[in-house]
């Protein structure tokens, strides 16, 4: 594993990331407690929290947002702006007004096999898997599993099309 991004880019908080081999990081991006494969790109103000881990040459463009619970196969697309939720009840406060801690919530883990694209704007909800090869189109809301080689567009995501095995 390499010690860090091939380039250099600042600002940028990288703290306790694992990296691959030609992994490019861009400025104002927030890395921490993550692994990242081998040759990935990841674009300006993105933010990838601990846990996660992102496959080998993957893309994350600009202002993604990728939350704890996540794993990201090989050969993904994460377009500019793509949000990724992790807790099906997110609240600020318990019951009785005090502010929640990690052991309010359930952690809910997100699975995108390999070579699936994620359109820009897209929100995904946690808990789900992104089958390998699909495409979620630009802006959509996913809020069940997207089966291999699907296309899934619109709030909420529904099915309109999917490719044959051989298909790129």
């Amino acid at each position: 594993m390499a010690a860090g991004p091939v380039n250099a880019a600042e600002p940028r908080l990288i703290d306790d990331v694992e990296f691959g081999d030609n992994v490019v990081v861009q400025p104002f991006t927030n890395l921490y407690g993550c692994k990242i494969g081998d040759d990935t790109r990841i674009g300006p103000f993105v933010e990838i929290q601990r846990g996660v881990q992102v496959g080998a040459s993957c893309k994350i463009q600009s202002h993604a947002f990728i939350c704890t619970g996540v794993t990201i196969g090989d050969g993904v697309f994460v377009g500019h702006g793509v949000l990724f939720v992790n807790d099906k009840y997110p609240r600020a406060t318990k019951d009785g007004g005090l502010l929640q801690t990690e052991t309010d919530w359930e952690l809910l883990e997100t699975r995108v096999e390999e070579r699936a694209t994620i359109g820009s704007g897209a929100v995904i909800l946690g808990g789900l898997t992104i089958g390998a090869g699909a495409i979620v189109g630009a802006g959509a809301v996913v809020t069940r599993d997207v089966e291999p080689r699907a296309t899934v567009v619109g709030n909420p995501a529904r099915h309109v099309a999917s490719r044959s095995r051989t298909s790129t």
